[in-house]
């Protein structure tokens, strides 16, 4: 959904856009993206925004709904909330690496580590 948040986009953007946003990490197969896209269409977060032909091929764009705006929010929330009580918990031990070197160490960012820890619960 975070890639839909800058606007509309067909599904190779939305592959790329998680590449990038991943910093690599994250990689989807296109069987995966739209299945994906079937469930949140379902969920009423995602919608088919509009399609062009390109190269004789149809490119369907997705987008968020004013629901899936909400819930990106709210998951966004959930994941800083998470993110401050980590920070307060290590900052309490007397953590005197800096989080900029805590997120090197975990391969960009400390906001990952516990994104990926959110979809492990």
């Amino acid at each position: 959904m975070t890639a839909l948040a800058a606007g509309p986009q067909h599904g190779y953007g939305i592959i790329t856009d998680i590449v990038r946003i991943s910093g690599k990490r994250a990689r989807l197969r296109a069987g995966t993206l739209y299945a994906a896209l079937d469930r949140l269409q379902a969920e009423g977060l995602v919608a088919a925004d509009r399609e062009e032909i390109v190269d004789g091929r149809a490119r369907r764009y997705y987008r968020l709904t004013p629901d899936g705006e909400l819930r990106l929010a709210a998951e966004a929330e959930r994941l800083r909330h998470n993110a401050d009580t980590a920070t307060a918990r290590l900052q309490a031990r007397g953590t005197r690496q800096g989080l900029g070197e805590l997120g090197s160490a975990f391969g960009g960012g400390l906001s990952a580590v516990f994104g990926e820890l959110g979809r492990a619960q």
